[in-house]
């Protein structure tokens, strides 16, 4: 478990400065008020990863880290306020950048792997993207449209 926990603690210091980085030049939030927020975003997903870890129950680390979060950020818990003004600072694409580069390293490094699930695999995953992108899509045209904007 030790070099899982090393393991963790640089991916998410790699991410964190390169989310801290992305943010600067990105989106003009300045490296120091965007670092407690990306501090923040660092400790939520190593303790869900913990959290994950520990708990003897089948239940994905990333659920963890959301039920953290929102705990965390409830309006009335001690620190909820400080949680939300610093994360404020930090823009969601900052973040998804690096992890989708991590993501993208990660299948690349497994191809063999990755082609042995067979063409399905990529059936599937096309289907999937275009499902998201024409759901988004409409979701998005129905909101506009309902709040007079289209």
């Amino acid at each position: 478990m030790t070099s899982q926990i090393k393991n963790w603690s640089m991916t998410l210091i790699v991410v964190g400065l390169i989310s801290l980085i992305n943010n600067w030049f990105g989106y003009h939030h300045g490296p120091f008020k965007a670092l407690p927020g990306i501090v923040a975003l660092m400790a939520i997903a190593f303790i869900g990863m913990l959290l994950g870890r520990l708990i003897p129950l089948n239940i994905p680390s990333i659920a963890y880290i959301g039920v953290l979060g929102l705990i965390l950020t409830i309006p009335g818990v001690p620190g909820a306020s400080y949680i939300a003004h610093w994360t404020k600072q930090v823009d969601l694409m900052a973040l998804a950048t690096p992890v989708v580069a991590y993501a993208g390293i990660s299948i690349g490094n497994s191809w063999l792997a990755f082609l042995k699930l067979g063409w399905r695999t990529i059936i599937v995953g096309m289907v999937v993207l275009i499902s998201t992108y024409v759901g988004s899509a409409v979701v998005a045209e129905i909101v506009l449209r309902i709040q007079g904007i289209v």
